[in-house]
């Protein structure tokens, strides 16, 4: 907290779209609020653009939207799924739910993701997908993963929840698995509180996504009058969000370049203007390899070490600057123990990244003196 007890640059606040009132007020005054209404639709076309999904299904959450790829995958007691420990427990839990194995592998130093390089000793006779996590929305080595996947017949499911508007070379994140997830959760760069998204690329499974997402019924065909009834045909669950939800959202994407605009333009303005005090402290800040173009979801700093790390936070804090530490290491979780298995070699840079990260704000509406003033904090900041 500043001096004063009043917080100057929070964390994240959230921000307010071009239309986004109106658009509710629209879907509420329409008396039709349930899922898959015109916003539903609205909002899963502008997703479809954006990301050139054959599919793009609304749910209620991304962890849904986890949860739907781990069915629609027919996962079974056993399957092994190869992950990053580095990541959203909901990536993990969400094939623990149908008895797969999570089998965690480390990650790079530079990016913080999946290390491609591990990959490979992790895969076993019970393997059956890989789920990669483009951690700050940098991209995940597509190329190598999508050969491994190929050469021993495994799925890639990517969980693009920091990912929208990302891009490796010149295809969108997202469009890389047979299966991605998005998340639309107040933290992400357009949200509408709590919603997700269920990319399909695999022509095969877009008529079962509809029917698992709608509690197993071919409900969705039957209101666009291609049966005379639905019925209960698979299992599934009720994942469709709100149409009111859906409005915010739709407000949202069509506002998504401006909202990129300001983000990126946060993100640079931290990166150029920490380099030297990055540099002179032995602090790194975010990777991004030739051939990806992030979305500006996050931006982070690796402090030298723990005892920093928890100093650095608490500097900021006095002074009026929220930030955050961000994941746990999975496989040393009580539940990652219980539920999955560390790959060959473990994960150390996991375990150490884990300790030194922190994230600094960043969201649309951080005007120029709230920058400043966080910029001018962290570099009043010695490390020791």
């Amino acid at each position: 907290m500043h001096a004063t007890g009043v917080t100057v640059v929070p964390f994240n606040r959230t921000h307010i779209s071009d239309n986004e009132l109106d658009y509710l007020a629209e879907a509420v005054r329409g008396r039709a609020t349930c899922g898959d209404g015109p916003f539903t639709r609205r909002a899963a076309a502008l997703l479809r653009e954006i990301t050139g999904a054959r599919q793009a299904l609304l749910t209620t959450s991304c962890t849904h939207a986890l949860e739907m790829s781990a069915i629609l995958l027919d996962l079974r007691p056993g399957d092994e799924v190869i992950m990053p420990s580095f990541t959203f427990m909901s990536t993990a839990n969400a094939f623990a739910l149908r008895g797969a194995v999570p089998v965690f592998v480390d990650c790079r130093p530079d990016t913080l993701n999946l290390d491609e390089r591990l990959v490979e000793a992790a895969i076993t006779g019970r393997t059956r997908a890989i789920v990669v996590v483009h951690y700050a929305g940098v991209a995940c080595a597509m190329d190598a993963i999508g050969d491994l996947a190929r050469r021993y017949g495994l799925a890639v499911v990517e969980d693009n929840a920091h990912g929208l508007g990302g891009r490796y070379g010149d295809r969108p994140l997202g469009s890389f698995g047979c299966l991605a997830t998005q998340s639309f959760h107040e933290t992400k760069n357009v949200q509408c509180g709590e919603a997700g998204a269920l990319l399909v690329n695999d022509p095969a499974l877009v008529e079962r996504a509809e029917v698992v997402r709608e509690k197993g019924t071919d409900r969705s065909r039957f209101f666009r009058g291609q049966v005379d009834k639905y019925r209960w045909i698979d299992i599934g669950s009720s994942y469709l969000p709100s149409d009111v939800l859906a409005a915010q959202l739709t407000a949202q994407l069509e506002s998504f370049d401006r909202i990129q605009e300001r983000r990126h333009a946060v993100w640079t303005a931290y990166h150029d203007r920490l380099a030297d005090w990055a540099a002179a402290g032995g602090v790194a800040q975010p990777a991004v390899p030739d051939g990806c173009a992030h979305p500006a979801h996050l931006y982070y700093l690796l402090l030298p070490d723990l005892d920093n790390r928890q100093a650095f936070i608490g500097h900021l804090a006095q002074r009026g600057v929220q930030a955050a530490f961000h994941y746990q290491p999975l496989h040393a979780s009580p539940a990652g123990l219980r539920y999955g298995r560390t790959a060959p070699g473990g994960c150390p840079v996991t375990e150490q990244v884990a300790d030194r990260l922190v994230r600094l704000p960043l969201f649309a509406d951080l005007d120029e003196a709230g920058l400043t003033h966080v910029i001018d904090t962290v570099r009043s900041y010695e490390v020791s």
